[in-house]
């Protein structure tokens, strides 16, 4: 009997264009004899007459479906009793405002795959939208610093540069920041905002992505200890762009100062180690934030802090928060912003954000779906990958005991739900429910 599969229409973000499976993919599976229905949708970045050209059938209505992709979270309401879906959840963490979803997808007995825990045997990643996070954050940080100078009555080399999604795609945003680069290259930087110090945090996929854009420009790398010893000797170059790139042991120390930083310890017991990254802040003209945050980390950006560095000379003009945990590792991430109001103006003194460019204090740029403003090219990577499983997915027997469950084993690894029940290492999951 012919399987059948389905791409739903995103309805979370107003702004969310991207699908998990592209019209090529599609292609590729009706091939493979799947069949293959798409919610139709106006404002996907791939038209329903490209699905239709690569053998779907577009349609209003894919309950036909038993297996269904999405992205982000689906409406509470949304799923049927003994179907299996995969998309971006957000309960893993035992996220509050989505424990109510998590509910009813065990009501309804729903397989769930989460695309967050789809890993190699060494537990990486292997479907993913955060490079293209780091590329379109990055890109909008250059923007909101160019606008931002602006604002403050400093021109800049950035003042053209445009948000991510005003481009049609990324090798046009890529081709302006080259064009930057060559203006800084020949002119070099004004006294208003040279030097430029970008600092980025981690060094995964999302710090990749903001890196690539970086590499645009004409840049010296160099380290934490580095920026330290050039600010403190003023020895920074005026017309020059710097780029440092902070790991694990340059944000947090242990606590007890007479045992040395360690890797694993510190993943293993974050309490016992502190913030020690605030001393870099001052000297940095673009923070971004690219490194994974929980709450049992220390914060690397206090509101506490910010309130003193306002009060003492700084080059810190912009903070582009790529993770977006509000009140996360940047305390004065308040929210996540969305594509059409990315940006807000946090003021120390007051303690309170105000939407836009305009105001007293520093800049943020947080939106929370960076991926979506590249939605064609960030959609085709994410089904590149997720492709090569669909077949194997839709063939699956769910029927079965979870032991007997014949599917890869990156997915199985996946699987929260299996007929509405946790699987074993998703068992710490029901605690989410039981204190909610």
């Amino acid at each position: 009997m012919r399987k059948t599969i389905a791409i739903r229409h995103e309805d979370k973000y107003k702004m969310e264009r991207r699908a998990a499976l592209a019209p090529k993919h599609v292609k590729m599976l009706t091939d493979q004899g799947l069949e293959v229905l798409v919610e139709s949708s106006k404002k996907r970045v791939f038209t329903d007459e490209e699905y239709r050209d690569a053998g779907a059938q577009i349609t209003e209505d894919i309950s036909k479906a038993s297996l269904v992709f999405g992205v982000k979270e689906m409406p509470i309401d949304y799923f049927e009793a003994n179907k299996t879906y995969v998309f971006f959840s957000h309960t893993i963490k035992g996220q509050a405002y989505n424990m109510p979803l998590l509910q009813n997808m065990i009501d309804h007995k729903i397989n769930l795959f989460e695309y967050e825990k789809i890993t190699d045997e060494k537990g990486r990643r292997l479907i993913f939208f955060g490079h293209f996070a780091g590329l379109a954050g990055m890109i909008n940080s250059f923007w909101a610093y160019g606008q931002r100078l602006k604002n403050l009555g400093h021109s800049s080399c950035f003042d053209t540069l445009q948000q991510s999604h005003k481009y049609t795609s990324l090798d046009e945003a890529k081709a302006l920041i080259k064009k930057i680069g060559e203006e800084i290259r020949t002119q070099g930087l004004t006294k208003e905002n040279g030097p430029m110090v970008i600092g980025i945090t981690g060094y995964g996929n999302v710090s990749k992505g903001a890196q690539e854009i970086v590499n645009l420009l004409p840049y010296e790398q160099i380290s934490p200890a580095e920026l330290l010893q050039k600010s403190s000797e003023n020895s920074l170059l005026l017309d020059r762009v710097y780029m440092v790139v902070f790991k694990e042991h340059d944000i947090s120390t242990p606590i007890d100062e007479t045992i040395d930083f360690e890797l694993q310890d510190y993943y293993q017991h974050p309490e016992k180690y502190k913030n020690q990254f605030e001393k870099y802040i001052p000297h940095l003209s673009i923070l971004m934030n690219c490194m994974y945050w929980d709450d049992r980390y220390p914060r690397i950006v206090t509101k506490d802090f910010l309130t003193k560095l306002y009060e003492t000379e700084h080059r810190l003009k912009v903070i582009g928060d790529v993770t977006c945990d509000p009140n996360g590792s940047i305390e004065a991430t308040h929210i996540g912003a969305t594509i059409v109001e990315p940006v807000y103006v946090y003021n120390p003194k007051t303690r309170k954000p105000k939407m836009g460019f305009e105001g007293e204090g520093l800049l943020i740029m947080a939106v929370e779906i960076l991926p979506a403003e590249l939605p064609r090219e960030s959609s085709e990577a994410f089904g590149n990958v997720l492709v090569n499983y669909v077949k194997k997915l839709a063939e699956a027997d769910y029927n079965t005991t979870f032991e007997q469950l014949n599917l890869p084993a990156e997915f199985k690894r996946a699987l929260i739900l299996h007929n509405g029940n946790f699987t074993p290492d998703f068992a710490y999951m029901a605690d989410f429910l039981n204190t909610k």
